[in-house]
């Protein structure tokens, strides 16, 4: 297993070599309860950029697969995260590369474009939509550390938080590091820096995802951004999906512009 160590955390990643000489290189980042594993490899991701003649880098968020595990709701905030992605660039000595995170991931992807866009070539945000920059009140407690600590997941009512529970256990997640994630206090995004982000920038979502959002609504906060949604997709069967790929692919090939932004 790949590691390395950046702000006394020890991070796991991949590192896929491609098809023949590689053209480029892309840096991949998982969803909350997800790892590279699950994230990139089981669907498909790792195959399909193999091919294309790609270098794809898997990193293991901290707190998430073979990364270190912590428990402090403070180790996870948006700047540490970044920073981690960061830093792996830094250790495989990485001058630019593409960048891709789903859900979660898309989040600590957007962060660490926003703090090195020198270093970012084309930026990919997958599972987000408009309500990324939607004001998004804590509701009392914490309903997600909640079902992740809870001790029957069949006690948990909501729907979308007990799929979450049961993918996190499927994965053998650490619940507890999980539940410090989500405590972990993080400001609004401030809509001048994405403006201010001249980079091409994909947002691609599922139709039915209701966590993400209108993922055009996202886009146009980018001088050079495209929104593409996914039909028939929800928030956990986009990720796999064949329409996510030829999205993701027709970007990096550049077949997006000013006059076509989707589909």
């Amino acid at each position: 297993m790949p590691s390395f160590t950046h702000d006394g955390v020890t991070l796991a990643y991949d590192d896929i070599a491609a098809q023949g000489p590689a053209a480029r290189t892309i840096v991949l980042v998982h969803g909350f309860a997800s790892n590279r594993n699950e994230g990139w490899r089981r669907t498909g991701w790792y195959g399909a950029f193999e091919r294309r003649g790609i270098r794809a880098i898997g990193l293991d968020q901290r707190g998430h697969g073979e990364s270190q595990k912590l428990y402090d709701p403070e180790d996870y905030g948006r700047d540490r995260l970044a920073g981690d992605v960061i830093a792996l660039m830094d250790h495989l000595d990485l001058g630019r590369a593409d960048l891709f995170g789903y859900s979660m991931g898309s989040r600590t992807a957007l962060a660490a474009a926003l703090a090195a866009p020198e270093r970012v070539s084309n930026l990919v945000l997958g599972g987000v939509g408009g309500r990324l920059l939607q004001p998004q009140p804590r509701p009392d407690g914490d309903p997600m550390a909640e079902a992740m600590l809870a001790e029957d997941p069949e006690t948990i009512i909501q729907p979308m938080l007990r799929s979450f529970r049961h993918f996190a256990d499927e994965q053998g997640e650490d619940r507890r590091a999980l539940a410090a994630i989500t405590r972990t206090q993080t400001p609004p995004w401030d809509p001048a820096d994405l403006a201010a982000l001249t980079l091409p920038v994909l947002v691609v979502a599922g139709q039915r995802d209701e966590l993400a959002g209108d993922p055009e609504a996202l886009a146009r906060a980018f001088p050079h951004g495209h929104g593409v949604s996914l039909p028939g997709c929800d928030h956990f069967s986009a990720i796999p999906h064949a329409l996510t790929k030829a999205a993701v692919f027709d970007f990096l090939d550049g077949l997006f512009d000013e006059d076509f932004p989707g589909l």
